[in-house]
């Protein structure tokens, strides 16, 4: 495939490039600063833009079969400044003006955000439902307040998305085995890696059962 990965200096959006370029797909990478990729190859091409104005990424949108976000605020202070909403904002737009896919179809788009604003599941553990998640809702409430309004804008937009919603984000090696459920978080699940997030969207950014969906993941 032909892939466009925003915020690709990120964990979640390093890992997407490397592994898509491991396995054989075209991958424009969208930076505010190219020296900040690690990651190089012959099938990738970087594009400059600081994700104010949606008009020059239409270079970085047209012809891709998919378009995978890594775009998220990295601490309270940003969120509180709406950073994972407002990019992604001129990213919808650009998708929605010129992301058209080369069989002609509507944008595909997939994007991370965070756990705690899926549903939990009747039969959660109870660390995960009295403890775990209501601490980590409280403690970073302005980050999902921002990724909330980021979905609601995702979820309006006239592209096929898709939501991915981890929960605590780990720097571990790539496993390529977790869990992954539609509309609801999984029973204990806790933590996952950003390598095997990124291989989960990589995955999902060529399922059709996936457009459409909030999709959660987790070991």
């Amino acid at each position: 495939m032909h892939l466009t990965v925003f915020g690709a200096t990120g964990g979640v959006g390093r890992e997407i490039v490397r592994q898509a370029l491991q396995s054989g797909h075209t991958v424009t990478a969208v930076v505010r600063d190219p020296a900040r990729l690690p990651v190089t190859g012959e099938r990738l091409e970087v594009h400059t833009a600081d994700l104010t104005d949606p008009a020059p990424l239409s270079p970085a949108v047209t012809g891709r079969d998919a378009v995978l976000s890594g775009l998220g605020a990295s601490s309270n202070e940003q969120a509180r400044q709406g950073v994972s909403a407002r990019v992604t904002d001129v990213v919808l737009r650009a998708l929605e003006a010129d992301g058209t896919r080369p069989d002609g179809g509507r944008p595909r788009f997939v994007a991370v955000s965070a756990a705690p604003l899926a549903d939990e599941p009747a039969d959660q553990t109870f660390v995960s439902r009295r403890i775990a998640m209501p601490l980590v809702s409280r403690f970073l409430k302005p980050v999902y307040d921002d990724l909330r309004v980021m979905e609601e804008a995702i979820h309006r937009s006239a592209t096929e998305w898709t939501v991915v919603r981890p929960p605590m984000l780990r720097d571990t090696p790539l496993k390529g085995t977790y869990r992954t459920a539609h509309e609801v978080n999984m029973r204990g699940g806790r933590a996952i890696g950003r390598a095997d997030v990124a291989h989960a969207m990589l995955a999902l950014a060529a399922d059709p059962a996936a457009v459409r969906q909030n999709v959660s993941v987790a070991y």
